[in-house]
């Protein structure tokens, strides 16, 4: 793993063991991946303005997450089926958080139950747990009870964005073959299975509000409006995480970092209202940087940590961590700053994305209840 030097070397060397189905599962996006790639592309489109003459011996990237410590501003991204990379699955990926002070969130379709993944939990690991809403209520209400009951996972990520699978072509024809084979379904369209595509903002809340009392991140915002419908819905809501799904949704769909700067331009007041968080196509510590830079409080990772689980177990994991956190050190001293808390927009200069980012009316159509905003509760 030592020999590994970034990201990119340890998805090539998980792709040479993991199976087939394994990486058609995690590779595969949506159509032609334009999101996919772009999220990995745009961070190419900004540039640094480093300040030289800091004294830089000292470089803090401690940060909290909803009030718990972490010793790096990444989270680990819900990622599922993660035992088909690597036996160890989301246990795997747990013990590597631990050892690097890294917040973790458990994907709703893990390949291990809530209880097993957090057995091993230290005293203060932060876990969080994603959400997708089921059909059948009765489903999802059960799961709660059992995550309400596990003090390491301090918060639920209700990801929005995927009401039903995008179109991941790699995952479907590894299935065609399966299919051929006597197989089954892709993984994807299994995994959505019983998905409830009906949910929304005031609906879905007030029915999650009377099953936990963890602080709710709502994940796959992609406009500036719904950061402030969002909002609107604090204290109940804690966060958001802008994302398009890693691309594995909807195709076209803006990078995290398009999101960002719209949240800057048209609603600043949101960073200071909730926590703003970010995913998708972060695979140096330089896009990490610069996303905390526009903002975000966190960065969040998905297939870099499976491609590590899938080179090399526990080891794998703690290395892609290792390396980014490694990289993000070296950026911040390069730029002259000494905390992350320090980092902002005056060391970016983002004037060619700019040009990208939506440029119209701004107004929402999907307005909370007056009560829930006055209360701040259902």
């Amino acid at each position: 793993m030592q020999n590994l030097l970034n990201l990119h070397e340890i998805e090539e060397a998980a792709t040479k063991v993991i199976s087939k189905k394994a990486w058609a599962y995690y590779y595969s996006a949506a159509d032609d991946q334009i999101s996919k790639s772009f999220n990995n592309t745009i961070y190419r489109s900004i540039f640094f303005r480093p300040r030289v003459f800091v004294d830089c011996s000292i470089c803090n990237m401690e940060t909290s997450l909803l009030g718990h410590n972490v010793k790096l501003p990444i989270f680990v991204s819900p990622a599922a089926m993660a035992r088909l990379g690597h036996p160890s699955g989301e246990a795997g990926i747990a013990e590597a958080c631990d050892r690097m002070g890294v917040a973790q969130i458990i994907s709703n379709s893990a390949s291990l139950s809530p209880e097993q993944i957090v057995a091993k939990a230290s005293p203060g690991q932060v876990f969080g747990w994603q959400l997708y809403v089921q059909r059948d209520l009765k489903m999802s209400e059960a799961m709660l009870e059992r995550v309400n009951s596990l003090d390491p996972i301090k918060f639920i990520v209700l990801t929005v964005d995927a009401p039903v699978p995008g179109k991941r072509e790699d995952d479907e024809r590894v299935n065609n073959i399966g299919r051929m084979a006597g197989g089954g379904g892709s993984v994807a369209t299994q995994l959505f299975a019983g998905t409830d595509p009906s949910i929304s903002w005031d609906k879905t809340l007030r029915w999650l509000s009377e099953h936990t009392k963890k602080p709710i991140v709502v994940k796959g915002l992609q406009t500036h409006e719904d950061v402030v419908v969002a909002g609107s819905y604090a204290p109940l809501v804690r966060g958001v995480v802008l994302s398009n799904h890693g691309g594995r949704s909807l195709d076209t769909a803006p990078p995290a970092v398009h999101t960002l700067l719209e949240v800057r331009r048209y609603c600043p007041e949101m960073f200071e209202r909730i926590d703003i968080w970010v995913d998708g196509g972060i695979r140096r510590g330089t896009n990490a940087i610069k996303a905390l830079c526009l903002g975000a409080k966190a960065v969040g990772i998905g297939r870099p940590v499976l491609w590590g689980l899938g080179a090399g177990g526990v080891k794998g994991v703690e290395r892609t961590l290792q390396i980014l956190g490694n990289e993000m050190a070296t950026c911040m001293r390069l730029l002259g700053v000494k905390s992350v808390q320090d980092l902002g927009p005056q060391y970016v200069n983002t004037r060619i994305v700019e040009q990208q980012i939506y440029h119209g009316s701004s107004g929402s159509s999907l307005e909370p209840r007056s009560d829930f905003v006055v209360q701040g509760k259902l």
